[in-house]
């Protein structure tokens, strides 16, 4: 994974997330990714950039209900850096924040037809669980993933 520099979101960077999230995820993506998280959960958030481009992020932040969880909300990698081993380091970076920050768990949902996630989130030890029927209200059922940190 050499040249990606990792840091911690800005507010600012919410302008340059949104401009390719669809194009990345190769469908519409925007409407999951509010600006508030970047507002809000900028400090638990990271940027990866390769000389100063954009190569990555993750959208995670601390449960404010539960002390001892972590969510990560969103992650995408850029489709030409993919399979780099940078999707596994956003994740590994956002495991230190939430050690850091006495967290002993994260989580994350997808959808149940979303066989790479699926596959990608086990290959970092996360437990996966369902679909779980109406998840997010009536015909909407997810996969949920647990791991400790």
């Amino acid at each position: 994974m050499v040249g990606h520099n990792i840091r911690r979101a800005r507010p600012d960077d919410y302008d340059r997330i949104i401009a390719v999230v669809d194009n990345w995820w190769g469908r519409a993506a925007v409407h999951n990714l509010p600006r508030m998280f970047l507002d809000h959960f900028h400090r638990t958030s990271l940027i990866a950039t390769d000389n100063d481009e954009l190569t990555g992020f993750l959208i995670g932040f601390g449960s404010p209900s539960d002390p001892r969880t972590a969510y990560i909300h969103f992650v995408a990698v850029r489709p030409e850096t993919r399979k780099s081993g940078l999707g596994r380091t956003l994740y590994e970076a956002f495991f230190t924040l939430a050690r850091s920050d006495n967290r002993t768990t994260v989580t994350a949902i997808t959808s149940p037809t979303n066989y790479t996630s699926i596959d990608f989130h086990r290959s970092l030890g996360f437990t996966v669980t369902g679909p779980i029927p109406n998840y997010n209200g009536p015909g909407r059922s997810l996969i949920t993933f647990t791991r400790p940190v």
